[in-house]
């Protein structure tokens, strides 16, 4: 008889598992593979394809051959189209080592918080939040601090909420505008109590993820930390990409700006982990940054008609109720009204999990539900998909809220 190896994880990753969204969709997926017409509305992906014009400049780069390794965390020619993106779009001027180009906006995120947290340091994630955000301050060894930012205040963080949250370990405040799930955005000035606040805790650093910046609707103008208070520049990241507003999320291509102590600390990371990221992508990425800009207006504006059929038809819905968001593409919607209900097979629907597991398996619609996002009775729905395919959608989740007693 021999011995059996047995694999034991790292501790620093055995109370994480692959992204729940990853999760349903893939589950999702499986089902519309053995036939059953499953529509999902769980993955944060534009259903648009990338312009032809970035397309295009991707094609050049390898006609030229233009595919070897770039510096480390960014071309030149990549870095100053980020930096330009920023002088136009946020009236900030960042100096080309004060910039960061990584494989997506996560992998920003990653290096950041592996080269700055120290065991136990806290993170403060207002919720609802991006699933990965904890999982990633707790794989770099620190303390994700979740702080539930109800409807009442449009699902956004109040001073008051962020001085209770403060304490001597806290590293990092994210904020994330418009956010992923909830769609909710802040104003300039709703931004201004925060950053004020902020000023009196010296040791609080600001990831700033602006990665939805440029679906915004009903003419709300973008603001972020630093632009809102300069004060702030020298402990800020601001997070960004290519994925969202470009329709890009395959090409893998995010940056961030801050302060170079940092960014340079962000390089050692990436240095033993990726290198450089992808040089066609990041050719791709330059034009997508300093080409014609009029397309995203243009998604914008069919965005943001699906966003108000589907707030329509969840708010017609018995049992449902779903706030207006400001931006992104996703509806937050309560479904406090149908707990405590039966479906017509008997089963008592007591959480949101519970809620989105009967919408799957009994209407064939795949939506992820609040307390992934750290935020419960609620479910996402992306809303970056056909307006058929949300209307069918909406009726089946209307049919499913009617059948329950």
């Amino acid at each position: 008889m021999t011995d059996t190896a047995v694999f034991s994880p790292a501790q620093r990753v055995r109370a994480i598992h692959v992204s729940e969204i990853l999760r349903i969709t893939d589950h999702a997926q499986a089902l519309k593979r053995a036939g059953r017409p499953v529509i999902v509305l769980g993955a944060g992906e534009p259903d648009f394809d990338t312009p032809e014009n970035i397309r295009h400049a991707a094609s050049q780069a390898i006609a030229r051959g233009d595919t070897r390794y770039t510096v480390l965390d960014g071309s030149p020619a990549m870095k100053a189209a980020v930096q330009l993106k920023f002088k136009r779009d946020n009236a900030l001027d960042f100096a080309l080592d004060e910039i960061s180009v990584s494989a997506g906006a996560k992998q920003v995120i990653f290096n950041a918080l592996m080269a700055s947290l120290n065991p136990g340091d806290e993170v403060i994630l207002p919720a609802p939040y991006w699933t990965s955000y904890a999982d990633i301050v707790q794989i770099c060894g620190g303390v994700p601090v979740s702080v539930a930012c109800g409807e009442e205040n449009g699902f956004r963080l109040t001073a008051a909420q962020l001085q209770a949250a403060i304490t001597p370990r806290t590293r990092w405040l994210f904020l994330n505008s418009p956010s992923n799930p909830s769609g909710a955005a802040y104003s300039a000035v709703q931004l201004k109590s925060i950053t004020d606040l902020l000023l009196d805790h010296p040791h609080v650093w600001v990831l700033a993820d602006d990665i939805y910046e440029h679906i915004l609707y009903d003419g709300l103008a973008f603001a972020t930390p630093v632009a809102v208070e300069p004060r702030l520049r020298e402990r800020t990241l601001t997070v960004n990409g290519v994925s969202k507003a470009y329709a890009m999320t395959g090409w893998r291509v995010g940056y961030g700006a801050g302060p170079h102590p940092l960014i340079a600390a962000m390089a050692v990371v990436q240095s033993q982990s990726t290198s450089c990221p992808s040089s066609v992508s990041q050719a791709a990425a330059i034009e997508a940054l300093t080409g014609p800009q009029g397309i995203v207006a243009e998604r914008c504006a069919s965005f943001q008609q699906r966003r108000d059929f589907v707030v329509a038809a969840l708010n017609r819905t018995p049992g449902l109720h779903c706030r207006v968001p400001e931006g992104a593409f996703y509806t937050f919607a309560s479904c406090a009204g149908v707990l405590g209900k039966r479906t017509a097979s008997g089963t008592l629907l007591q959480t949101d999990s519970d809620f989105c597991r009967y919408l799957l398996q009994d209407f064939e619609v795949a939506v992820v539900p609040g307390s992934v996002f750290g935020l419960a009775p609620y479910f996402r729905i992306s809303y970056a998909t056909s307006m058929a395919q949300l209307e069918e959608a909406c009726a089946r989740i209307a049919a499913a809220c009617a059948a329950l007693s």
